[in-house]
């Protein structure tokens, strides 16, 4: 399992492909793996659980040896002050191939194209520290709004958590959702749909009330303006935000759309209907047989720029919800990263025990990467992810041979190499060693009697 997470972190890939990296590289304890072994490992971490320790199972899944090993983590960093007090949530598809996916492969929605493949739903919660807390797998047909809440169950039962605020955005939520998060005692800060909902529309977004200004700090020292106002409709409470470097951006970008549908508009409409950009900028004119812009929906479109709101029923100031909801714009981040660490490719298993175990390996290496990103934080410096693999692959050493001794020689540690073995504690070897020749074993002597020798008798 170690050198498969080593496998996802560098290069990521299959299995096989990982009995043939981890050849070139000296990984302490992996002398004699073969394939078989590998594939032995996924199917243990995906092996299911006996009955009675299936308490906390989803309807979608259920409890099984990555699970213990994610709740073994948590305990191990866990102390006092410990909290998931805030926790976030994304969901990707993984297509798969193989005989697996007996429970975990159906068809659905492709958010990685690859409709003609079946696929599973992997979730990742993360908390406001950006740590990886677990990993969640379900099959592939199941929707993102249908998951949230047994998601917030289950943490509440397997890492005993008492006071949950979730912060989600506007494409995990429903009514039903929210009902149900009332319904448990659980504070939310929501995304709204500013444009499908129809009470936002037109009557939070209509509200006079004057906006408040406010100056919130961006993780690189720079300031961002906001303005924020608290409006309540019928027993909600919304929070509409309004970011004027946003606003800009969006009116600046509009304005390019229609200059370049203007010029597209001279020369023919043809095309126009099938463009989503220029489409919702469009009517037709009177006659029918043409395309015009409408300077109504440009009107309309305007409103929105460098707007969103906010719903939540937690007990915090509108700053603080605020906030919340820009923790979870900045751990997108990490969910992009973690995306592109999780999508493993192929995925290639007879067993969704196998495709669950293989998975998780990819979890696992997530949370060592955040680990090494904590670490160079308190360092004092932020690597890119790919100077880190660059500068690490370069670091090598090669064995020589001359005059019947031997020397071990290392390459110089370029880049951010050095800098990362010293926020990890890790010292490196000499450039030069001399390996010292083998000890040749020497008989000892028998020992010697003592006395006069005995004559041995001859015959003549």
């Amino acid at each position: 399992m170690f050198a498969t997470v080593l496998h996802r972190l560098m290069v990521s890939g299959s299995d096989r492909a990982c009995e043939k990296w981890m050849t070139d590289y000296a990984i302490p304890g992996v002398d004699g793996l073969a394939l078989h072994h590998l594939y032995r490992a996924m199917a243990w971490l995906g092996e299911e659980l006996p009955a009675e320790q299936q308490g906390g199972a989803t309807p979608f899944a259920p409890r099984t040896v990555k699970d213990l090993t994610e709740e073994q983590l948590f305990a191990a960093r866990r102390d006092l002050f410990s909290e998931l007090s805030v926790v976030f949530m994304d969901t990707t598809s993984l297509s798969f191939a193989g005989a697996g996916g007996a429970s975990l492969g159906e068809r659905g929605y492709s958010k990685d194209h690859r409709p003609d493949l079946i696929q599973m739903i992997l979730g990742v919660v993360i908390d406001a520290d950006g740590r990886p807390v677990c990993s969640e797998m379900w099959p592939g047909n199941t929707a993102d709004v249908g998951v949230l809440v047994p998601v917030i169950d289950r943490l509440r039962s397997r890492f005993g958590i008492g006071r949950v605020c979730v912060v989600a955005d506007r494409g995990m939520i429903s009514a039903a959702t929210i009902t149900a998060l009332e319904e448990r005692g659980l504070e939310y800060v929501l995304g709204a749909p500013e444009r499908t909902d129809t009470l936002v529309r037109t009557v939070v977004l209509a509200d006079k009330k004057p906006f408040t200004p406010l100056c919130v700090e961006r993780a690189n020292g720079e300031q961002t303006q906001l303005f924020a106002k608290e409006v309540k409709v019928e027993g909600r409470r919304y929070i509409v935000c309004r970011n004027e470097a946003e606003a800009a951006k969006d009116a600046t970008d509009r304005q390019a759309i229609v200059a370049a549908l203007d010029q597209q508009l001279k020369r023919g409409d043809k095309a126009l209907i099938g463009n989503s950009a220029y489409r919702r900028y469009l009517r037709t004119t009177s006659d029918r047989r043409a395309f015009e812009i409408d300077a109504g929906k440009l009107a309309d479109e305007a409103r929105y720029d460098g707007i969103f709101v906010l719903r939540t029923n937690a007990r915090v100031t509108p700053l603080q919800a605020v906030l919340r909801y820009r923790d979870l714009i900045q751990v997108e981040q990490l969910f992009r990263s973690a995306k592109a660490l999780m999508q493993t490719r192929p995925i290639y298993h007879a067993s969704d025990a196998a495709i669950r175990g293989h998975v998780f390996c990819s979890f696992l290496a997530l949370v060592l990467r955040k680990e090494l990103d904590e670490r160079c934080r308190h360092a004092g410096f932020r690597p890119e992810w790919g100077d880190v693999l660059r500068d690490l692959d370069r670091l090598q050493h090669a064995t020589i041979e001359s005059g019947g001794k031997t020397w071990t020689v290392r390459t110089q540690a370029d880049g951010c190499a050095t800098a990362l073995l010293q926020a990890t504690g890790i010292a490196p070897p000499p450039r030069i060693q001399a390996t010292p020749p083998p000890q040749i074993a020497i008989e000892p002597a028998p020992p010697k009697r003592r006395g006069r020798p005995r004559r041995s008798a001859t015959r003549t």
